[in-house]
């Protein structure tokens, strides 16, 4: 991956740091009790970025499988795994090739990686291709930007800054709409300030997409799933609406 792409994968961890994974942890494991038809023990995380699901998941006894598109980002995974003395398998591997061997109990796929895929056709393949990898019955959960709400809460500019041992890191999302498409440009600018001096600064700008759950439904049941929930993010209740900025889809292969 390019430098800025290896700048980003050293401050995600600090940025990120309040986002509750444990938390989360416990409703995929909710899911995996309330709706799987299957025991889970073995568990694909598709896009696992720097290991914020997989490792807590292998700490709880699941034999974990970790692909992500970004080097960096492993790298860091892998750093973090060997500190918990867990054993996780590690591949760099972008979702539209997936090809493996192994068929799996459940597949997650957390924290927008479903939204960098930005055509039908990209979503197509990378359905089809997580479906390919579970066993029948087997669940897929994923989280995703819920077209019902992203256009009525949108920012164009949102600012967060953390601090670590002396450093100031502060991170500003410039937003920019393409409502035509479903599209939203995310453009990342990082600052690291320490004694009043800027000591690395990084522009990293992110294409994603906003779905709405009906299209999310059908999308699934095209890639040869059955829906089992669309509902908000791990933190909230009830159904899909326009009060949430994400939505966590269920589905079990047929």
């Amino acid at each position: 991956m390019s430098e800025v792409y290896q700048k980003y994968a050293t401050y995600y961890d600090l940025i990120t740091q309040d986002k509750n994974y444990e938390q989360e942890c416990d409703f995929l494991e909710t899911v995996f009790k309330k709706h799987s038809h299957i025991p889970v023990k073995t568990l694909l995380d598709a896009g696992c970025g720097t290991g914020g699901h997989a490792i807590p998941l292998a700490r709880r006894g699941y034999k974990v499988t970790c692909l992500d598109a970004s080097e960096a980002m492993l790298t860091k995974a892998k750093q973090k795994s060997e500190q918990a003395r867990l054993h996780l398998d590690f591949g760099m591997m972008d979702l539209r090739q997936l090809c493996l061997s192994s068929q799996f109990d459940a597949a997650i796929a957390m924290f927008d990686v479903m939204d960098y895929f930005t055509t039908d056709e990209d979503l197509q393949k990378v359905l089809r291709n997580i479906r390919g990898v579970l066993k029948g019955s087997a669940l897929f959960t994923f989280d995703f930007w819920n077209g019902l709400a992203v256009p009525r809460m949108f920012r164009e500019v949102s600012m967060k800054e953390v601090w670590e041992e002396g450093e100031r890191i502060i991170r500003w999302i410039r937003r920019e709409l393409d409502t035509s498409r479903h599209l939203c440009r995310n453009v990342h600018h990082f600052m690291v300030i320490r004694e009043s001096k800027i000591i690395d600064e990084m522009e990293d700008t992110h294409i994603v997409r906003y779905f709405f759950p009906q299209e999310i439904a059908h999308h699934l049941e095209e890639a040869g799933f059955e829906v089992v929930e669309i509902r908000p993010s791990p933190a909230f209740e009830g159904k899909a609406d326009e009060d949430a900025w994400s939505e966590i889809a269920i589905a079990r292969a047929k």
